[in-house]
């Protein structure tokens, strides 16, 4: 077994380079850009939604919550598609769904809305679990700055979502329908662009070849497996909850709800930063573990002073939470493709962990927002959210040892 991070993986697979390199690389930023915008898109429109369409609460809230479980549930289905059709073909199966669902909303009815919402979770739930055995697979040499690219998409693709669907809607004049299916482009350009990919294969050994068709066994008793499962879900859930009831913490302290909406969006822009340069530095200037516990101390001075002076600080505790949830995720990417000894062992792993992690994530903000009922205010939902994130950083130091998974 490799003895850390930085040892050779697996012989079989020597990657990719030269001008391949980079028009793969470039087809997983196109990728990991579709894996929010049409999920987040929703969030600014939830108002629009239930005006016309008439849902109640409850209905919109699972409308949001919805693909969480779906990233969560249909995980373990990821790594066997992925074994029987190619990694190249199943990742543009995902692009088809979310065209496919994206498109399914168009139609003027509540029952589309959902139907369309849930093809474009399942096809994303794939994605978020292959693409870290790609970037393994093809990328081991380049695995922190491909990480970190992959990571800074996501970010950059939530982010443009949540800023830009309200002003495009007003500019063009168009239905809250319309305005969801606008993203829809952008997995067509992704579709488009990845499609020459499913021709060209990395090229493998007959026995990698062969062992890439069998899943792998074990792994679900590994310690090491559980605590990068641990740190991503306890990330996971640290985001979500944040995100879901920040802009509301802030309207309850005297901000506007425009003001509120806009720092959500300013903490993800600054997440964009945090996710790409975390799997950089590490090995080079800080520890993965140091620079976990450093991400989890700079959410907890974001949580600590929203609880004490929300408004009036907020760009600050919005930076610190951005940069620190930024590089949480970056981590936990890079700490499934990193103890993993090669690119059928990553896709279990990110199966295993994405499918802990966002059933986790999934129940986070009705936990939250069931704590503040009981609690009336939201000191309480914060200290819960600073306690969680003891746990995240044992969690994250003991994943950050350099080892690698077993399972065969």
């Amino acid at each position: 077994m490799p003895a850390g991070p930085d040892a050779a993986p697996a012989p079989a697979p020597s990657g990719v380079a030269g001008r391949r390199a980079l028009y793969l690389g470039a087809g997983v930023v196109l990728l990991a850009l579709n894996l929010r915008p049409a999920l987040v898109a929703v969030s600014p429109l939830v108002g629009t939604i239930r005006d016309d369409s008439g849902m109640s609460a409850a209905a919109t809230s699972l409308l949001t919550a919805l693909p969480l479980l779906c990233f969560g549930l249909l995980a373990p289905v990821a790594p066997r598609l992925g074994r029987r059709l190619g990694m190249e073909r199943s990742l543009l199966g995902t692009m088809a769904l979310i065209c496919g669902g994206t498109a399914l909303r168009l139609l003027d009815s509540t029952v589309a809305l959902f139907a369309g919402t849930l093809v474009i979770g399942a096809g994303i739930a794939v994605a978020n679990v292959l693409l870290p055995g790609l970037i393994k697979r093809d990328f081991p040499a380049r695995a922190g700055l491909m990480t970190g690219l992959y990571s800074m998409s996501l970010f950059g693709g939530a982010a443009l979502a949540a800023g830009v669907t309200v002003p495009v809607q007003q500019a063009a004049g168009l239905n809250w329908r319309a305005t969801l299916a606008c993203w829809g482009g952008l997995a067509v350009l992704a579709l488009v662009c990845w499609l020459p990919q499913t021709r060209t294969r990395t090229r493998v050994s007959g026995a990698a070849a062969h062992a890439a068709t069998h899943p792998v066994r074990g792994l679900w008793r590994d310690p090491l497996a559980w605590q990068v499962t641990g740190y991503m879900g306890l990330q996971s859930l640290n985001y979500y909850a944040a995100a879901a009831w920040l802009p509301t913490m802030l309207t309850d302290a005297g901000m506007s709800a425009g003001d509120a909406g806009w720092m959500l969006s300013f903490s993800s822009l600054l997440g964009i930063t945090g996710s790409f340069l975390a799997p950089v530095v590490v090995g080079r200037r800080l520890r993965a573990g140091v620079l976990a516990a450093v991400g989890a101390l700079l959410c907890a001075a974001g949580f600590l002073g929203v609880l004490v002076t929300p408004a009036s600080g907020a760009y600050l505790w919005m930076v610190l939470l951005g940069l620190g949830q930024g590089a949480a995720i970056s981590l936990a990417l890079l700490f499934i493709v990193q103890r993993a000894p090669d690119a059928r062992h990553a896709a279990q792993l990110s199966s295993m962990a994405q499918c802990f992690g966002y059933v986790l994530a999934a129940a986070g903000p009705a936990v939250l927002g069931a704590v503040h009922d009981l609690s009336g205010s939201w000191t309480v939902p914060l200290a819960v959210l600073l306690a969680l994130l003891l746990p995240q950083i044992a969690a994250g130091w003991c994943a950050a040892r350099p080892r690698q998974v077993a399972g065969r």
